[in-house]
């Protein structure tokens, strides 16, 4: 699961992971641990994505099914996911959640309260001038302003669950 921050995409991934009896693998969740225990400062750079790479990989290699819930701002960063599945010889979906609306988004974005102890959320002109490369990839698009959690997490479901799957 990737895509800016407020789009609604940690709420769709944990959703999505308990329908699927999954693992919600969380890269702010792993990034405020390496800050609370005083081995970094934000931005930590690749080390939250570098330790949840080895995670999925070590948890999909035990059969488990992963989600993972990252921005993924950068086609290196996607690219690495892939890499992840292949190494661990299973499939994978990327899937990029969006809010077309940028009035629902910056409303979302300015009025989230962190489910993560100690994490500060960025603020809307942060979000708004963070890197997002374009992608070069085929993915699953969510867009959140026209589908509630629910939706998103069944078109998840039938994509994973498709003929060429």
């Amino acid at each position: 699961m990737s895509g800016l921050p407020g789009t609604g995409k940690s709420t769709i991934a944990g959703a999505l992971a308990a329908a699927l009896g999954a693992v919600h693998l969380r890269v702010d969740v792993i990034e405020q641990a390496v800050v609370g225990a005083g081995a970094g400062s934000h931005p930590l750079g690749p080390v939250g994505y570098e330790i949840a790479y080895r995670l999925a990989e070590d948890l999909l290699r035990q059969g488990l099914t992963v989600v993972a819930d990252s921005v993924n701002p950068l086609s290196l960063t996607r690219q690495a996911w892939r890499e992840v599945a292949r190494a661990a010889a299973v499939d994978y979906l990327d899937v990029e959640v969006v809010c077309s609306d940028p009035v629902v988004h910056e409303h979302r974005a300015s009025g989230r309260v962190a489910d993560v102890p100690g994490l500060v959320l960025p603020s809307w002109p942060e979000i708004l001038s963070r890197e997002y490369e374009p992608w070069d990839s085929h993915r699953l698009v969510l867009d959140t302003a026209n589908a509630g959690v629910a939706g998103c997490v069944a078109q998840v479901q039938s994509a994973i669950s498709g003929p060429d799957r």
